[in-house]
């Protein structure tokens, strides 16, 4: 099955990497194995969740602690991802 989505990573998302070197690990396991996934379905999966409310225009992959969220763009067919927080941090106002 070839790969319909190509993955954009926002400059926030880059920092908060650069920030927090505890996430590189995570970082390494979502580019070999989140990333391929979301390429060809990141509409539905086992881990993927629509958020609810203002922010439904995103969703949510589960990557053990860690809550990577992202939008898709449809017209440029791009899944662009904006933040990677803890599970704990992910549900705080």
């Amino acid at each position: 099955m070839s790969s319909r989505y190509s993955i954009a990573e926002t400059e926030s998302f880059r920092k908060a990497l650069r920030k927090n070197k505890s996430l590189h690990t995570v970082h390494r396991r979502i580019v070999e194995v989140v990333y391929p996934l979301l390429r060809r379905e990141p509409h539905f999966g086992p881990n993927i969740k629509r958020l609810k409310g203002d922010l439904s225009d995103f969703y949510r992959y589960r990557v053990g602690e860690y809550r990577l969220f992202y939008t898709i763009d449809e017209q440029e067919v791009i899944v662009v991802v904006v933040d990677l927080r803890s599970r704990l941090d992910s549900y705080r106002e």
